[in-house]
């Protein structure tokens, strides 16, 4: 019986030395050199190298720079929350009429007796282990939630335009920047040199937004769209700017006017202030409390539901802008 002679043998994988191995059923795809051999390429290794050095000495220098004026271990602690404190949190600033107490916890350090500097020292426990503790998670969250939920108001009222979002962050950015500069300023003026003690400031001046939303969005349901007018608007503003008012008064108090009794610890950092300093204090803090606050939340909850004067005051500002 005859038989045909096997066919020849292929002879395209003989391709060796070279970066390019065609691939069967392919086409085109044999144009594309291995992955591999880029990696292994020292040029791209030179600038791998180049640009990881240059992200390592950007990260220090802008650490260095920002350190200089806010010590991130120090926000770390700040943000330092849990979901159940983030909770009960938020009801102690609605509702902190019958709270007891609002000292915050404090724990001596594990220092060695040799390390004369932090032995014998207490420090503050973060957010998530003391409820009174001042965190600057919900101030900044309340924020972002009090310009996003501005702009959704004026949508459901019919007045939404671009110039919103833009005009309500900045005049949340510019109450926020006006009162750290008043609390920078009130330091001064107090003798507060505490780092600490600034920073708490700062995080309490925050807890406002939250009564600010509450307001916008119980007036925005009882006044059917209209705004935050009426007797419905300024009760809700009412209770919720006494509610602030309260829970910054009893808690700024053992920031500003700390106590010398048998229960604070020695080295807990809580020093006791001259009667003239501790008058000034208390007049700071009810007049922060009080007024100041009732500026600032009557500025931020401010929304008027008249669409046709929501355009009006829109018009005005492109016109500004335009001019």
């Amino acid at each position: 019986m005859m038989r045909s002679p096997p066919p020849p043998q292929s002879q395209s994988n003989s391709h060796y030395g070279t970066p390019y191995n065609g691939q069967p059923g392919g086409g085109g795809a044999g144009n594309f050199p291995a992955f591999g051999g880029f990696i292994n390429d020292p040029t791209a290794n030179m600038g791998y190298q180049v640009g990881k050095s240059a992200l390592y000495a950007g990260q220090e220098y802008m650490e260095q720079n920002i350190n200089r004026y806010v010590s991130i271990p120090a926000l770390k602690h700040y943000f330092n929350v849990s979901t159940p404190y983030v909770l009960r949190k938020l009801l102690l600033v609605l509702f902190p009429w019958r709270h007891k107490p609002w000292s915050r916890e404090q724990r001596p350090s594990s220092s060695s007796p040799a390390d004369a500097s932090t032995y014998n020292s207490y420090y503050f426990l973060p957010p998530r282990d003391d409820i009174n503790s001042p965190d600057m998670y919900i101030p900044v969250m309340a924020f972002v939630t009090y310009i996003l939920l501005s702009t959704l108001l004026a949508g459901l009222r019919g007045a939404f335009h671009p110039e919103v979002m833009g005009l309500t962050a900045t005049t949340a950015f510019v109450v926020v920047l006006f009162e750290i500069l008043g609390l920078k300023f009130g330091t001064y003026v107090l003798s507060i040199s505490n780092d600490s003690q600034l920073l708490d400031l700062v995080a309490y001046s925050g807890y406002k937004f939250v009564g600010v939303i509450v307001t916008l969005v119980f007036s925005e349901i009882l006044n059917r769209g209209t705004g935050t007018g009426g007797w419905a608007g300024w009760t809700v503003f009412g209770y919720t700017f006494m509610a602030n008012a309260f829970f910054l008064l009893r808690s700024l108090k053992y920031v500003l006017l700390p106590d010398s009794s048998a229960s604070t610890p020695a080295g807990s950092g809580l020093h006791t202030v001259a009667r003239s300093q501790r008058n000034r204090r208390t007049q700071f803090l009810f007049i922060y409390s009080y007024v100041v606050q009732f500026i600032f939340m009557w500025i931020l909850s401010r929304q008027d539901g008249s669409p046709a004067q929501l355009k009006t005051a829109a018009g005005a500002a492109k016109g500004v802008v335009g001019g």
